[in-house]
């Protein structure tokens, strides 16, 4: 590992969005010509959106804290 940004997660975000459901989920829920069907897939895709936000922040907290640690060196007790 030599960087820190969260590129597993990103590419699994960025795949899962462009997959046929994705595209159906985003088109359903931002763009449908129905209210009804915004007002029912609007919250779940943002409720997956703030998911995949969550999974790049934590995976760039474990990488950060991880090249930090290895930065510092093992030390013996």
């Amino acid at each position: 590992m030599r960087t820190r940004w969260p590129w597993i997660s990103m590419v699994i975000s960025l795949v899962l969005t462009f997959s046929p459901i994705g595209r159906d989920i985003i088109e359903s829920a931002f763009f449908a010509g129905e209210r009804l069907s915004r007002d029912i897939w609007r919250p779940i895709a943002l409720v997956i959106i703030a998911v995949m936000a969550a999974v790049i922040l934590a995976e760039w907290l474990i990488r950060t804290y991880i090249l930090n640690r290895r930065a510092r060196g093992a030390t013996t007790a």
